[in-house]
């Protein structure tokens, strides 16, 4: 089993001869975010048997990014997104995508690997004042290794219940803004997290990727420190955990058998 960091919360991870892509992002700008640190992932990045979408935010369901799948690929998101985000349907009919809608509790088998949705604590509207049409999930992706994918979450007292036993845990530790709210996991929650799962091995995401135009100088250690607090915060929470701090386009194949 092997893990890849392309930025953000784009992930690839490789198990069981499937290749899952998490969150594609493959863009330097979009909206009032320009990528910082790191560069646009190549095109093999959007190679995958499987995409998986954990909520429709615009910086987790990028239209753009999710051209550049293969015809044919499949793609797995929330319960009511198709409806919420009509460009699904037209990648659908242009791209041939096979679009899964899943809700928390839901399975879905590729190959070798099973894919579960799990719940995230996290606001899933396309927009901020659009309606709730879909959760925010989480995937446990399950071959050799059960892998934790959090997507966007805050920390909630059924996380352990809910994701259940896992191996490797990708979780996020920032975000791309100054500030952020109780449904987002910052270093010391993420560790917290990390001692609730309690999995051999951990990669911190989603941090030190994208930042607001114009904000460089407005509290920075937000955006360069997160993946070295988490390091720390983890060491004293879940000292028994391997935790990999990965730069963009970097791999690793964590320890995952029990």
């Amino acid at each position: 089993m092997e893990v890849t960091w392309w930025g953000h919360a784009t992930c690839t991870i490789e198990d069981s001869g499937v290749r899952v892509l998490t969150d594609p992002l493959f863009v330097r700008r979009f909206a009032h975010l320009r990528r910082r640190r790191g560069e646009v992932p190549p095109p093999e990045a959007a190679v995958a048997e499987v995409v998986l979408v954990s909520h429709l935010h615009s910086d987790h369901l990028h239209l753009p990014s999710l051209a550049r799948l293969a015809p044919g690929s499949r793609l797995i998101v929330p319960s009511g997104a198709v409806a919420a985000v009509p460009g699904l349907r037209m990648l659908r009919r242009v791209r041939r995508l096979h679009v899964t809608e899943v809700r928390p509790g839901d399975t879905v088998r590729i190959g070798e690997v099973r894919v579960r949705a799990v719940p995230a604590l996290h606001d899933g509207r396309r927009l901020p004042v659009g309606p709730h049409r879909s959760p925010a999930l989480g995937y446990v992706v399950e071959g050799e290794a059960r892998t934790y994918f959090a997507g966007d979450t805050g920390l909630f007292d059924a996380m352990a219940d809910e994701v259940g036993p896992v191996d490797v845990a990708l979780l996020p530790v920032g975000g791309w803004g100054p500030y952020l709210g109780h449904s987002h996991l910052d270093p010391v929650r993420a560790a917290e997290a990390l001692a609730r799962l309690a999995p051999r091995s951990a990669v911190p995401v989603h941090y030190g990727t994208y930042w607001p135009i114009g904000l460089d100088a407005v509290r920075p250690h937000e955006f360069h420190a997160p993946g070295d607090e988490f390091v720390r915060h983890a060491a004293k929470r879940a000292p028994e955990v391997a935790v990999h701090l990965l730069g963009h386009g970097e791999r690793v194949r964590p320890e995952a058998g029990r």
